[in-house]
């Protein structure tokens, strides 16, 4: 007879509260023609946008109301990876920071959020 072992169930997967969402903007981009031929770097509005997509899929339940503070800190470049990073900063607050894949911060700022459904 063998020894019987404790069943064991698997505990249900958690995901991380902040997970970084890493991608790049393609070098077709339409955006990118016209800024700047021969030496491309993905508009600032099209970091924003992948933000804006990013937090949607992070925190559903929330929309965004306003960016109050921005910065642009170094270019980013099409087909370049970068990761979006998120962290609560109280009150209706969420901050975000952009980092590209050599570990530079690309921007940075504030969203403020509210409840989607009020």
């Amino acid at each position: 007879m063998s020894p019987e072992s404790p069943q064991r169930t698997a505990a249900p997967y958690d995901p991380p509260p902040n997970p970084a969402r890493c991608q790049a903007i393609a070098a077709d981009h339409p955006s990118l023609a016209g800024h700047f031929p021969g030496n491309p770097i993905v508009p600032g509005v099209v970091i924003l946008e992948q933000v804006m997509q990013a937090f949607a899929a992070w925190r559903p339940e929330h929309q965004v109301i306003g960016m109050p503070v921005v910065k642009f800190l170094a270019p980013l470049r099409p087909e370049q990876p970068f990761a979006i990073r998120f962290a609560e900063s109280g009150g209706c607050g969420v901050r975000f920071e952009c980092v590209r894949d050599d570990g530079r911060s690309l921007a940075q700022g504030c969203l403020t959020v509210a409840h989607a459904d009020g």
